[in-house]
């Protein structure tokens, strides 16, 4: 008893913890990202600072080459991370749920042919099928989202597929038929309510590659287009002057990093804290 006590107390802090971190990470970036709806230092297109100054009171990022506020940019770059994670996000979470259902509950040949389908598009390369998307529309942060929503998509759909065939295994489902429940209810009422953990983790970390795909789109001239900020386009700009002007580089990379690593610790403390076997474990 006291040895299990003394145990427990350590693990579920060390989950606290990593959850709280990651909280914080992530929530001073979306404090960032709503700030700039409403305020920034300057106008994006607002070039009147003077070419690669350096961190001053007036420019406390300094600027960039062509004398814009980087301060600013890493303002707007933020509501474009966020925007495009959570818009992908959704994009996602819709089809690739509606998706995995259906395949789920289809049997035989149709059920061989969507797996089939959803391995295919697991094996293409993220950026790749979204570079092609957006190259086939125009490069806009509507474009960006979309693709790599839809490239996002078939992750959610194989993994929502694989866990409602595990609860629709389960005798309870079997008596819940058995007693009169129609399947709407029964995927309302006992599949989404056992998937949804699982499948909440694997979003937020969906989140975290979304944040990232957008910027290399960017970085590649095929995300939001200019004078939208975006950091993976202030990576490509500020590679040139790097050794004159790391600011401009470091800004947007550090933060990168921070929303990624922040969302991914969030992922991690959801995991410990919904998981019900993980839950049992630390009793």
């Amino acid at each position: 008893m006291t040895a299990t006590a003394v145990t427990t107390v350590p693990r579920r802090r060390a989950r606290s913890y990593t959850l709280i971190t990651g909280c914080v990470l992530a929530g001073l970036i979306v404090l960032l990202a709503l700030v700039s709806l409403f305020w920034t230092p300057y106008d994006s297109d607002d070039t009147s600072g003077g070419r690669l100054t350096g961190p001053a009171g007036d420019h406390w990022l300094g600027t960039d080459k062509l004398g814009r506020d980087l301060f600013t940019q890493v303002m707007t770059g933020s509501r474009i991370a966020v925007e495009a994670g959570l818009g992908s996000v959704i994009v996602a979470a819709v089809l690739g749920g509606l998706l995995g259902l259906l395949a789920a509950f289809a049997q035989g040949w149709l059920d061989d042919t969507l797996s089939a389908f959803l391995d295919i598009l697991i094996a293409f390369p993220t950026l790749l099928l979204a570079m092609l998307i957006v190259a086939a529309r125009s490069a806009t942060l509507g474009s960006a989202v979309l693709a790599i929503g839809l490239a996002q998509s078939a992750v959610v759909a194989r993994l929502t597929r694989i866990l409602v065939k595990r609860v629709l295994a389960q005798d309870y489902i079997t008596a819940a038929r058995t007693s009169g429940t129609s399947w709407p209810r029964t995927v309302a009422w006992h599949v989404l309510p056992n998937i949804w953990p699982t499948l909440v983790v694997n979003l937020a970390l969906q989140f975290g590659l979304a944040v990232l795909a957008e910027a290399g789109l960017s970085y590649l001239g095929l995300g939001a287009p200019p004078p939208n900020a975006s950091w993976g386009r202030m990576l490509q700009e500020a590679q040139a002057t790097f050794t004159t002007a790391p600011a401009g580089a470091l800004a947007p990379g550090i933060l990168l990093v921070l929303l990624v690593v922040g969302v991914n610790l969030i992922a991690d403390g959801l995991r410990d804290t919904l998981d019900p076997a993980a839950r049992r474990r630390s009793t």
